[in-house]
């Protein structure tokens, strides 16, 4: 179907336009015109001064509608993220797996190859945090799971994988060069996190093999003005760097430190957990956070929409770096640049909200859902 979106502010992921239309065709961006130049044939819909933007991908969710696949991998929990994010506006995401045993690390695996096999929605590959994690910066990862990698073991599981691991959080300093070497050869993001890493040792692997930091602030050495760690190694080399804004994980000023110095290298995930009291990750809800049982705080109960929402309101980006933070970004740390900027050709995956941040609807390759 043909589609025109009219009387909308426009977010292209580049500028910000009024008064024109978007134009749908064939799943794709057709082209961006005055309203009046819309060809016969297309369907127009009168937004009515709403919002219109890429839409959101998040590259570390859990799970959501209390199915937690990071730690009870399984079709239908893929399923009902898929279906949840679609109606929140997240048109990508990586299914997260902590660190847990071998066997549920197989056990994600194989959800995913089945489930991508049979479905064609949202859900675009694994992403792994854990278990090659540094036990000093564990967080809510059990040590008794944690360990240093073996590349014989890492290359089974990514032989298992056909392709369905994208990205790995790893401590890199504890790790041999080449498995490190491994992954990136294979097109697997290495992010690090869970990380003690010195300054001297991150400025070493920031970069080269290692693209990406993951949750930043979190899990890592906090800021020392005598001994400079991870943090401003990650500052100085400007990897692309995930961060949880909820105020919660990481306080608004520290976002808006973060956003100064790495700038269009900050992108937003929810780091997002749900519900439940079966298996090593028992996430508790606690009015604005989850935690573990004895009280460590685990992931967040946030959507990227709302994370969006509080970069504007809580921290002073502006809303069109705010949405380039939830789509743009994280698109290009991907390899996907078909996805978070509207251009000619471009998948038509659209968000519209209003003014509040209120979720009115999406377009996942053009189809309204």
């Amino acid at each position: 179907m043909n589609q025109a979106l009219i009387n909308a502010s426009i977010f292209t992921g580049e500028e910000r336009l009024e008064n024109k239309a978007l134009l749908i065709s064939n799943q794709k961006i057709h082209s961006i015109v005055d309203p009046k130049q819309v060809p016969s044939g297309f369907k127009i819909t009168d937004l009515k001064n709403l919002i219109i933007a890429p839409a959101l991908i998040d590259l570390q969710i859990y799970g959501s509608g209390g199915k937690l696949f990071g730690a009870l991998p399984s079709e239908d929990a893929l399923e009902q993220m898929e279906n949840d994010l679609l109606a929140q506006g997240t048109t990508g995401f990586f299914a997260t797996v902590a660190t847990n045993s071998d066997a549920v690390v197989m056990k994600a695996i194989d959800a995913a190859n089945t489930y991508r096999k049979r479905a064609t929605g949202n859900f675009l590959g694994l992403h792994l945090e854990g278990p090659f994690l540094n036990v000093k910066r564990r967080g809510a990862h059990p040590e008794k799971y944690i360990k240093k990698g073996v590349l014989a073991e890492l290359k089974s599981w990514v032989e298992r994988a056909e392709g369905e691991l994208k990205m790995m959080t790893i401590a890199p300093e504890l790790q041999d060069q080449d498995l490190i070497d491994f992954l990136h050869a294979n097109n697997i993001i290495v992010s690090a996190g869970h990380s003690d890493a010195t300054y001297e040792q991150a400025l070493s692997f920031l970069n080269d093999s290692v693209l990406a930091a993951t949750h930043l602030y979190n899990a890592m050495p906090p800021i020392h003005h005598r001994t400079a760690g991870l943090v401003p190694a990650i500052f100085k080399r400007k990897p692309y760097t995930s961060i949880v804004a909820d105020g919660v994980h990481v306080s608004f000023p520290m976002i808006e430190l973060a956003k100064r110095e790495l700038a269009d290298r900050l992108f937003l995930i929810t780091d997002a957990v749900t519900p439940t009291n079966e298996g090593i990750y028992q996430h508790q809800f606690k009015g604005d956070r989850f935690t573990m049982p004895d009280g460590t705080l685990s992931g967040s109960c946030l959507t990227m929409l709302r994370a969006v929402q509080n970069c504007v309101q809580k921290v002073g980006i502006p809303l069109d770096e705010s949405l380039r933070m939830a789509s743009t970004y994280p698109a290009q740390l991907i390899g996907e640049m078909r996805r978070g900027v509207f251009k000619e050709g471009n998948r038509a995956d659209v968000i519209v909200i209003d003014e509040n941040f209120n979720h009115h609807s999406t377009y996942f390759s053009g189809k309204l859902n």
